[in-house]
């Protein structure tokens, strides 16, 4: 890697894009927490300045307003890709731009890496399975996914997205990873994104009713954030040669009902849950299997779901 002078050690230099996110500026307090140099990218359409804002008077850490369906320049050692909006409300409110950010971003990072001959880790999705038929979902499983529904956009762009990964590597030799996140909470989520543990914990939270979709029977797996860093740092250093995709996530298999429960039980909460229609195409069961994580980078996760709500509710606790 390209070493950089700060007068006194030679460091390398990250490029995080959607940095400002929830899980890009996690993943920004780790780099500068371990001595690298920072480049956060981000458009700010979710991202917000509130997450990073602590970090700004750090030297080794900047801050560039940039959408990455542009192409952007800068010397930089490793590339982490994880600009997208990842919550149903948000990727659908222009799907068109949602498609743009996985895929014209994907080629202008991969543009990027291949003339600086940087390493790059994609952030992918378990989305990329769809509505899967064999569970839980392997990485060599191809997916059950609607090509032309609501949740396309992000679906379908986040599978092109491994494409191009793929292709850039065949063709032109850049050194790749690839991840597939699976639910993932913690701090710093959106109190109204729309995702299952925001919706559950905020409407708890104000007493409103818990709106539980379908029967409620449909099964999740909630990594939380911390675990999920630690894999993304894991894979980024794994041996050249192996690119992923590796299947990153909590194996522990949670109902929409029993995920209520909890944060019921831990907020304290009197909220009553309502059922409402299950929304198009939205996956029945979704659960990992982490066997090549735990094979190839020795990563399973530690926290589990209770002390990972109790951190969340904290949290969410701080916009009443």
């Amino acid at each position: 890697m390209i070493k950089r002078d700060r007068g006194y050690a030679l460091v390398p230099r990250m490029l995080v894009t959607g940095g400002a996110g929830f899980l890009g500026s996690h993943l920004c307090d780790r780099l500068i927490k371990a001595g690298f140099d920072c480049i956060c990218l981000d458009n700010f359409f979710t991202g917000q300045k509130k997450n990073i804002a602590h970090l700004l008077k750090n030297p080794f850490f900047e801050l560039v307003r940039h959408d990455v369906t542009f192409p952007y320049y800068a010397e930089v050692d490793r590339i982490y890709n994880f600009a997208c909006p990842a919550s149903p409300p948000h990727y659908q409110y222009d799907p068109v731009q949602t498609t743009k950010t996985s895929v014209h971003g994907a080629i202008n990072m991969l543009g990027l890496a291949k003339r600086l001959h940087a390493r790059i880790l994609q952030a992918s999705t378990s989305e990329v399975y769809g509505d899967p038929v064999v569970h839980p979902q392997t990485e060599d499983y191809w997916g059950n996914v609607n090509p032309i529904g609501l949740r396309s956009c992000y679906d379908e762009g986040k599978r092109c997205a491994e494409t191009l990964f793929f292709d850039y590597y065949r063709q032109n030799n850049v050194d790749i990873k690839i991840i597939r996140i699976f639910n993932t909470y913690g701090p710093r989520m959106h109190p109204d994104d729309g995702r299952v543990v925001s919706n559950f914990i905020m409407q708890a939270l104000r007493g409103e009713d818990i709106t539980i979709y379908g029967n409620g029977e449909q099964t999740r797996s909630f990594c939380y954030v911390d675990d999920l860093i630690d894999a993304v740092l894991l894979m980024m250093d794994s041996p050249a040669g192996f690119s992923g995709p590796v299947n990153i996530g909590n194996p522990g298999e949670f109902s929409m009902l029993e995920l209520a429960d909890k944060v019921l039980c831990l907020t304290g909460s009197s909220s009553k849950l309502v059922f409402r229609a299950l929304p198009q195409d939205d996956p029945k069961q979704r659960k990992p299997d982490i066997t090549l994580a735990r094979n190839e980078l020795g990563w399973s996760p530690k926290i589990s779901l209770e002390d990972g709500l109790k951190e969340t509710i904290a949290y969410f606790r701080g916009f009443l």
